[in-house]
């Protein structure tokens, strides 16, 4: 009896294990301020050649029709973490700075949580940018030598090692696993125009320059440690800093493009995805690992658009708008995965999804049950990988600018709800009222994907049906199937 027993346990211990063994690991590389005509596969006429990034798409699927769940970076990174858009939360509008609060709340479930709740070793490696949990003294100013409360670690992740939010944000320090560590990031913010900046040292500590290498090292250190453990799974979320401002290539990029610093550093950023791509492949984990490479929103004009453009490089593509707008080129956006043996090399679809679907796909890979109140905005993009296509069950998405201006997009039309750009470009929203431009546009982005005709008095009954989508969206807390959920707050179009 004892020794059928113990058989029994061995039998289920080595099946755990075959089980364990079959989950792919998992990197997210998140680029900063990359816009999809930056990325040469995207861009037949790009005069940036990402001859990594091309490889990565030539290896797996590139989606044409992926956007990031907002036009700039803390709302989008929140969307990835949890699933559900961010705009459901106290964030509005803009960005989070270096010592705001946590936004992702305590017992909020994220990404990182469903890996780890899986029996996956969780990281996160770069950029935070969503908020941290700082402590004060008595004085009420921030002690640095206190651990954070909360902060990537409290969302799920094993391991940490950030920087709190944008280079050109402080705090400039790293932060690992949730504690302040002795080395200050400097700069001299000499500006040159457009967003570059002069560096130079400010007594002791690190450049700016020096960061994306030291998150890129990091990593590959973090990798070669799965490979040799070989215990779990992992998951690997690496945030970039660039190509965000301080646009600053170290000196082996410097000059290469021969067009401006901007991109130089979009070709550092393209050789960091193939550092990475390299590792896996020493280590032999290159087979079993699901590389995912994207961009948080469409490039910054801080990278100097009419130097790029007079030598023929357009960032946004064929897009109208930028970083911040509501427009396509605000947060349309490259989307690329690698999944050797299960994705068909080559291969692209031009499905709408969003950076929010991360969570669901997640669950549905390792085979996890998302809860209602889990990743309420996001789908399973996991038969599009499969090449079942017919069985993805996203219809609408809904896009967000800098200044909180919603558009919906169903098929073919995209509703806005803005008199302008809802961000930086023109016309920006203050002119556009000025102008008494019409508060609502529509476009059919199928016959006009630059957004020129506004069809929204012409085809009311399409202006309505999308109005009261969005409406029944925001009102439900969800835009996926399930029980109505909360949000946070108030929530207007």
């Amino acid at each position: 009896m004892r020794l059928s027993l113990l058989l029994c346990s061995l039998l289920l211990i080595a099946n755990s294990a075959h089980s364990q063994s079959e989950k792919p690991n998992i990197i997210y590389i998140l680029a900063d301020d990359l816009g999809i005509g930056d990325v040469s596969v995207y861009n037949k006429d790009s005069k940036i050649q990402t001859k990594n990034i091309d490889a990565l798409a030539k290896g797996g699927m590139r989606f044409t029709d992926a956007h990031s769940g907002s036009a700039v970076c803390t709302p989008t990174r929140y969307g990835i973490l949890t699933g559900r858009y961010a705009w459901r939360t106290r964030l509005q509008k803009s960005v989070l700075w270096g010592y705001d609060t946590a936004l992702i709340a305590r017992d909020r479930f994220t990404v990182a949580n469903l890996f780890k709740n899986n029996g996956y070793n969780t990281a996160c490696i770069g950029k935070w940018h969503l908020g941290l949990g700082w402590q004060k003294d008595k004085s009420d100013s921030v002690d640095f030598s206190l651990p954070l409360s909360s902060g990537p670690n409290s969302a799920g992740f094993d391991y940490s090692f950030i920087i709190s939010a944008s280079l050109d944000i402080p705090p400039y320090v790293y932060i690992e696993n949730q504690r302040v560590i002795n080395r200050r990031i400097e700069i001299i913010k000499e500006n040159k125009g457009a967003g570059f900046w002069r560096e130079g040292a400010i007594g002791k500590g690190q450049k700016h320059s020096e960061v994306l290498d030291d998150f890129t090292n990091k990593a590959i250190n973090y990798i070669e440690k799965q490979a040799v453990k070989k215990d779990k799974p992992f998951f690997l979320y690496l945030p970039l800093t660039s190509p965000h401002t301080p646009i600053l290539p170290t000196k082996e990029f410097a000059g290469k493009t021969g067009i401006n610093d901007y991109a130089d550093f979009v070709l550092m950023t393209d050789a960091l995805l193939g550092k990475i791509e390299a590792v896996l492949k020493q280590t032999g984990l290159d087979k079993n690992t699901i590389l995912i490479f994207t961009s948080d929103n469409g490039a910054s004009p801080m990278s100097d658009f009419k130097t790029l453009e007079s030598k023929g490089h357009f960032s946004s593509f064929s897009y109208r708008g930028a970083k911040a707008d509501i427009y396509e080129g605000g947060h349309r956006i490259p989307f690329i995965v690698k999944w050797p043996g299960k994705v068909a090399p080559n291969s692209v679809s031009s499905q709408t999804i969003s950076l929010t679907d991360f969570m669901a796909t997640g669950a549905n890979i390792i085979g996890s049950k998302l809860s209602d109140n889990q990743a309420e905005d996001s789908f399973s993009i996991l038969p599009i990988l499969l090449n079942k296509s017919v069985e993805y069950k996203r219809e609408s998405i809904i896009h967000h600018s800098i200044d909180g201006k919603f558009a919906i997009r169903k098929g073919d039309y995209k509703l806005i709800f803005a008199n302008g750009s809802g961000g930086w470009s023109a016309p920006t929203e203050s002119d556009a009222v000025k102008s008494k431009l019409p508060p609502i546009q529509l476009y059919n982005l199928k016959s006009d994907k630059k957004e020129q005709f506004n069809l929204a008095t012409t085809m009311p009954l399409v202006v309505k049906e999308l109005t009261e989508l969005l409406q029944k969206q925001i009102q439900s807390g969800r835009s996926t199937e399930g029980r109505d959920q909360k949000n946070d707050v108030m929530v207007r179009y």
